[in-house]
């Protein structure tokens, strides 16, 4: 078969090659070669709630503005075909979670893309646990959170790479502006 080339990227393939990429994900493919995406990728997020508040309270290292706090909700239940074990129940343990983010032009931008990724089913999947090393639970999906007001366990503020490095793990997944 004859050789195309990505509208993306311009790399090309053989399309029979291409065919065999997309037959596992056929919403979006994303190049071997530099990792861009064609097309809009989603995830195995189970059913869940978003829901978002703002705080009168200042994250350390933001103290120029208030904060918004995300809360997830997402309860145990049978795994679809998409998911590792068809069928089978999984547990959604340490639900809700709750991060924060600054309220602050950076932090809006966040959010909105955090919501676009929730949207597309990005922020959670369905696994093995790496912290408690348990299956069939609920993780998450490789867009990191700031789940503790202060940093005790890298998992809070002050931090000031964090919206920059959640930006690239966003953009990694696809959802950018």
């Amino acid at each position: 078969t004859g050789c195309v080339s990505l509208v993306v990227c311009s790399h090309m393939f053989h399309l029979g090659c291409l065919r065999e990429m997309a037959r596992g994900t056929p919403q979006f493919l994303q190049c071997p070669n530099c990792k861009a995406l064609h097309g809009e990728k989603t995830g195995t997020q189970p059913p869940g709630e978003m829901e978002v508040l703002e705080l009168n309270r200042s994250l350390p290292g933001y103290q120029d503005c208030n904060t918004i706090q995300i809360t997830y909700r997402i309860r145990g239940g049978v795994q679809a075909t998409e998911h590792p074990s068809p069928g089978h129940p999984y547990q959604a343990i340490g639900f809700p979670r709750i991060a924060y983010l600054p309220n602050n032009t950076k932090g809006k931008k966040v959010l909105s893309l955090l919501q676009e990724a929730w949207r597309r089913r990005l922020i959670f999947t369905i696994g093995s646990s790496v912290t408690s090393g348990l299956k069939d639970v609920v993780t998450w999906n490789e867009i990191h959170h700031k789940t503790e007001w202060h940093d005790r366990g890298g998992h809070g503020y002050p931090d000031p790479h964090y919206l920059d490095n959640v930006l690239m793990e966003l953009h990694a997944q696809g959802v950018t502006e």
